[in-house]
């Protein structure tokens, strides 16, 4: 089995523990729809970009802690694990965090949560603008196969 493949199962099993829907992409945003990635850029301009970057590309050295024991910010591009995680698990860490179902409990991190700051359709926006990103056939692939298997659970 290829490694993204088993990521991908384990994070479509933590997704179906959060039974509360969020709202749907479809209702909000989509990385072609020209104007939700526009104020999504925006958005992470002013929100995520200190972070993960300018360019998408994550703080140096992220797979490594920090002295505090936390991860730094990965990127967003390709080269990060972002695309690995299905849309509802994206939308509900930027809203909520990174906690369970998505993180085990006590889990520290520096990843705020943007509910309350955001709306749900800058925070789809965002997830657009990042998506737009995301052009290679190979994540294409996954990212496809992995939306069909979250649709059948």
């Amino acid at each position: 089995m290829r490694p993204w493949l088993a990521l991908a199962g384990a994070i479509l099993v933590l997704t179906a523990c959060d039974k509360t829907p969020a709202p749907s992409r479809e209702a909000c945003a989509e990385p072609r729809n020209v104007e939700a990635v526009k104020l999504g850029e925006r958005v992470y301009a002013q929100n995520c970009a200190a972070c993960h970057g300018a360019q998408l590309e994550g703080q140096p050295n992220w797979r490594e802690r920090l002295p505090n024991g936390r991860l730094p910010a990965p990127p967003h591009d390709e080269t990060g694990h972002t695309w690995h995680h299905p849309d509802e698990a994206l939308f509900r860490i930027t809203k909520n965090g990174l906690v369970p179902p998505y993180a085990p409990p006590g889990y520290e991190s520096d990843m705020p949560a943007f509910a309350g700051k955001l709306s749900d359709e800058e925070i789809w926006a965002v997830l657009a603008y990042i998506e737009s990103h995301w052009t290679s056939r190979d994540v294409l692939k996954a990212r496809a196969e992995m939306t069909r298997n979250t649709r059948r659970q």
